[in-house]
Formats: structure tokens, sequence, C-alpha cells
């Protein structure tokens, strides 16, 4: 899809000015490892195995990494991502869960970014703690409208419930001036 198109050239791109960048995917449909010719299917650790492990032996977010160039990395996710809200429900410190994993990586990558999952449950709140920004893609229509402003209670709460401050920023995309709904909704964000 092309919102996950524009975080693998994102990263490419910020690889391409010689820093190091790191793609995390929390995604379960996986669709940014697949976009770099990866078969998630066939990997034996994801991003999962970072944030969650029945025998409690979780594994380090730099041991699922995939180098893809000199300067770009990604963190894959596949389908088995889906099932961790589930495991999660009942453990302790669950919103916290990526942002641990991050945590000892500030020094090896520049910038790290997050692919998240279009819905607001327990992986975008991971993927928000674990953030200082959140980039917000949306399209010229009424219906990411009202998915923003979902979005913004969510962060909202995050930062009423935790303390953390997340910067936001949006980028209209799909953009076309001729037509009305699309200013309306430009002038809106």
């Amino acid at each position: 899809s092309d919102r996950h198109t524009g975080w693998i050239g994102a990263a490419a791109a910020i690889a391409l000015m010689g820093k190091k960048v790191l793609l995390i995917d929390m995604d379960p449909q996986g669709h940014s490892a697949i976009g770099l010719n990866i078969n998630t299917s066939e990997m034996e650790r994801t991003v999962c195995d970072t944030l969650y492990d029945s025998s409690g032996d979780r594994a380090a977010l730099n041991d699922v990494t995939i180098k893809i160039d000199d300067n770009f990395d990604i963190a894959p996710s596949n389908i088995s991502l889906s099932a961790l809200e589930q495991h999660l429900s009942m453990v302790e410190g669950r919103e916290t869960k990526l942002k641990e994993a991050i945590d000892g990586l500030y020094q090896i990558y520049d910038y790290i970014i997050i692919d998240c999952p279009p819905s607001l449950g327990l992986l975008t709140f991971n993927s928000l703690i674990a953030s200082t920004e959140v980039i917000v893609p949306i399209e010229m229509s009424l219906f990411s409208l009202h998915g923003i402003s979902k979005l913004l209670k969510i962060i909202d709460l995050v930062r009423k419930k935790t303390g953390h401050e997340v910067r936001i920023k949006v980028v209209a995309t799909m953009f076309d001036k001729r037509t009305r709904i699309s200013k309306e909704v430009l002038k809106d964000i």
C-alpha cells in the first residue's frame, strides 16, 4: 500500500543521506517487509518476539533486524503480531514493551521509524509511547479526517495517562486541487 511504500521511501532517503535508520514494522500484515522483498511467513523471529515471549525469554530488537543497505535496517513483522494484544492483555507494563525494546538502540541509529497499523489498539499505543514525533499521512477525504480526530484523542489519552508528550505532524496525501473536498479537508487539517 502507499502508506508502507512511503515509510520505506523515507527510511531509504534518510539512509542515502548517510544516517543510520531502523524501520520497525508494527503492522501485523508485514507490508513494510514485503515491500522490501522479505518473505515474512518464513521468518523464525520478528518484532513480535521482542515484545512478548511466554517463556520470558524475549528477543532483543537488534537480534531480529535485517540489513537492507549500509545504513538501513528493518525489524520485520508478520501475522503473529496480530495475537500480541491478546497475549499482553494481562501483562504488566504492556504499553511500554516497544519502548523497552528500543531503549538500547538509540546509540546505534540516528532515526527509528515505526510503521503502525491503521487501527488504534495496543500496537499503536506502544508505538506512540516509544515515539517522540508522530507523522500522520492523511488522504483528502472525510473518512480520513474522522480517523485523524480519533488518533488525536488516543495521543491525548497517552499524554494524560503517561505524561509522555508526542509532537504531531500531518502530511496531506492524494491532494487534488481541482476538487472541493480536497481543499476543505486540507483547510480542516
